[in-house]
């Protein structure tokens, strides 16, 4: 008498079967994948496009968001099944204001029609009113042009910056060479006992490995553009896909000080 074959055992595959994001990034970053994946449970995946940044400055920055290639990525991401699509730029998105990055998702759903989309600063923003955040400290990789475009935005939007720094940096690649020792020191000096959150910019800066860590020293929520990225995506999505010890973003552990 034949036996009936044993149940098979399945490994994750990383498939995406609860939730497919789409990310637009630049062409030169490998920071902003890698992390999501750390941060992704076995069933939520990212599919990339990407499109080519000449330079991490104010004029770099617009002529890639006006480039033919945007659309281009745009639509190739699309072609894909996804729930979700996010502009993975954070001074890209910024660069010319709340408008600028309101019209951007507005160009992205004309590209994607029928994708929910967001960008790196609207998630930003979306994840600061999801800690309470009120006036905040800021640490970014940026030269001081593009620093001050972040404060203007983050200001129009309800979060007064009281203290920043940025290392002034213009080079992409360069970007994602800073440690996470870098970014834990740059993020302590940046804070203020008066701030309400700490926002660390720049989507191709590693952050998310030691976001745990500045929470555990600062004892204030901390935000990345990354991990708001990430975690609006699957806002948007309806899905709980995040691993745990990324922040109290995801677990609301800290409530910010008043």
């Amino acid at each position: 008498m034949n036996q009936a074959p044993a149940t098979p055992t399945f490994v994750p595959d990383g498939f995406g079967s609860r939730l497919k994001i789409g990310l637009v990034y630049m062409a030169s970053s490998v920071v902003m994948e890698p992390e999501m994946y750390a941060m992704a449970s076995d069933d939520v995946s990212v599919h990339t496009s990407r499109v080519t940044l000449p330079k991490v400055t104010v004029e770099g920055l617009t002529t890639m968001m006006e480039s033919p290639e945007l659309e281009q990525a745009v639509r190739l991401a699309a072609a894909a099944p996804l729930d979700v699509l996010c502009f993975g730029g954070t001074s890209a998105s910024f660069v010319h204001g709340t408008a600028w990055d309101r019209d951007l998702i507005e160009r992205i759903g004309r590209w994607a029609p029928g994708i929910p989309t967001t960008t790196a600063s609207t998630a930003t923003l979306a994840a600061l009113e999801a800690v309470g955040a009120g006036p905040i400290a800021l640490a970014t990789p940026y030269v001081e042009e593009v620093n001050e475009r972040a404060v203007r935005f983050l200001s129009e939007n309800g979060h007064k910056v009281l203290s920043y720094e940025g290392l002034g940096i213009t080079g992409d690649h360069a970007l994602a060479e800073v440690t996470l020792e870098e970014v834990f020191e740059l993020a302590c000096r940046v804070d203020v006992p008066e701030a309400t959150a700490v926002f660390i910019s720049c989507t191709n800066l590693r952050t998310v490995g030691a976001i745990a860590a500045l929470e555990a020293e600062l004892g204030k929520p901390v935000i990345s553009a990354v991990q708001a990225s990430f975690w609006h995506c699957l806002e948007i999505g309806g899905v709980a896909g995040a691993k745990p010890g990324y922040g109290s973003l995801f677990d609301d552990r800290l409530a910010p000080r008043s």
